[in-house]
């Protein structure tokens, strides 16, 4: 039998709630920086999968800004 037929409803719930939840923050948090188009991409990769996308945003996104310049 298909393993995803075995598999309890909260479970495929949960998963669903969590990679919709992780595309919307992505793509709000990049808008609201400023990223343009960029936006849109980081939603809908956020929407495939998880953590990957959410781990990458934050190495190449914030991270950077957050980096105070050495003087």
């Amino acid at each position: 039998m298909n393993e995803l037929q075995q598999a309890p409803i909260w479970i495929l719930v949960a998963a669903s709630v969590l990679v919709l939840s992780q595309g919307s923050w992505l793509f709000m948090n990049a808008r609201k920086r400023g990223l343009g188009k960029m936006a849109w991409f980081w939603g809908i990769w956020g929407s495939t999968t998880v953590p990957l996308p959410l781990i990458l945003y934050w190495v190449i996104v914030i991270r950077p800004k957050r980096e105070k310049p050495k003087t």
